[in-house]
């Protein structure tokens, strides 16, 4: 192969994630709405029918779906099933960043407001045990709580040590991974979906 042929190639090339085709693709909306004459954050309780997180606090969403046009597609599509809105009260859905799990997952996350009131929430009771409220000037005003999770690497009883500088004793790099807390009266909003949040708040006091 010449080199026109590999720079015509590499040229026409859109980056993405590397190894993204192995990742699974979520989408969550973090949706906003009028109450008390101000913006509140709306979140749902996890059924404790569901197999993955039971109980946690979270954004509507869920898997990105081989149907769905868009990754903002899916968050709507997902909030309507979770929360019974209709697809004409979603005004102003646009998106934050994207969130790399080291678990193997990509989050493409949404925020968007909800032409509705609290009442007009109508939870699937399949995957929402509860759905509630928190004024945003409560995450405007105060700041996370931050915790570590540390993980050591622990290559495979057969990995290949002498293929490396340093064989068993190569210097393998610890993870540090950030958990967020958010604590609002007996609630607790933690992990992704409040990693997601103050990443929200930090856009909006720039």
């Amino acid at each position: 192969m010449d080199a026109k042929t590999i720079f015509s190639t590499v040229k026409n090339h859109k980056p993405s994630v590397l190894g993204h085709e192995q990742f699974r693709k979520f989408a969550v909306l973090l949706p906003l709405i009028e109450k008390n004459e101000e913006l509140h954050v709306v979140f749902e309780v996890r059924s404790h029918q569901l197999r993955r997180q039971p109980g946690e606090i979270c954004f509507p969403g869920g898997k990105i779906d081989a149907e769905d046009p868009s990754a903002k597609q899916a968050a709507i599509r997902e909030t309507e099933e979770e929360l019974g809105v209709d697809p004409g009260r979603f005004t102003n859905v646009f998106p934050l960043d994207y969130l790399i799990s080291p678990f193997g997952m990509i989050v493409y996350s949404f925020v968007g407001y909800l032409d509705v009131s609290e009442e007009d929430l109508i939870r699937n009771p399949d995957e929402v045990r509860e759905v509630f409220t928190v004024p945003l000037s409560f995450f405007l005003e105060n700041d996370p709580r931050i915790h570590y999770v540390h993980f050591e690497a622990q290559p495979e009883q057969n990995f290949p040590f002498d293929l490396i500088p340093g064989g068993e004793d190569y210097n393998w790099r610890t993870r540090q991974l950030e958990e967020y807390f958010y604590i609002y009266e007996d609630k607790v909003i933690w992990g992704m979906t409040a990693r997601i949040l103050s990443h929200f708040v930090d856009i909006l006091k720039q």
